[in-house]
């Protein structure tokens, strides 16, 4: 499989009329600080795409604002008990389609079952990853809703 681009997410965006819009940066956006610095937002509004796999090969895409992390016992309970473990770069890219880091959370190669934390609705706008280090999606939590089909419950950790 192909990696995809930058392109390939605007293309899915296109199709779908979705309200979200890729932000070039002028410096790699490879970690939650880097991302906030070059878009001069908080940490907060950024988020992370996680994929996560059982031991079956059934993945889950878990999205968490970048100043939280994903709670594991959390994560397994919103799915039911299945135990999960972070997937490795290499199966983030065979899954997505994307570089892990650059993972956006809608617009994969195969439709994945996506997890929102309740905590990432609470922002108007949030940033996650536009399909290369140097590209950020902007888009509203509800429209990252609407384009997966994703269960929003809470499964980061306790602050």
């Amino acid at each position: 499989m192909s990696t995809r681009t930058p392109g390939d997410l605007a293309a899915f965006l296109s199709r779908r009329a979705a309200r979200a819009r890729l932000l070039p940066a002028e410096q790699p956006t490879r970690t939650v600080e880097e991302a906030a610095r070059a878009l001069g937002v908080s940490p907060r509004q950024i988020i992370k795409s996680l994929l996560f796999c059982a031991e079956d090969g059934t993945c889950v895409l878990a999205i968490v604002r970048g100043d939280q992390r994903v709670d594991p016992a959390r994560l397994r309970a919103a799915c039911g008990g299945t135990p999960l473990k972070l997937a490795p770069a290499r199966q983030v890219l065979a899954v997505t389609g994307y570089p892990a880091g650059a993972t956006p959370p809608v617009g994969h190669s195969i439709p994945l079952r996506v997890l929102v934390d309740s905590a990432v609705l609470a922002e108007p706008l949030v940033y996650g990853g536009g399909g290369d280090e140097r590209t950020m999606l902007e888009i509203s939590p509800e429209e990252i809703v609407r384009l997966t089909g994703a269960l929003v419950a809470a499964i980061a950790q306790s602050t």
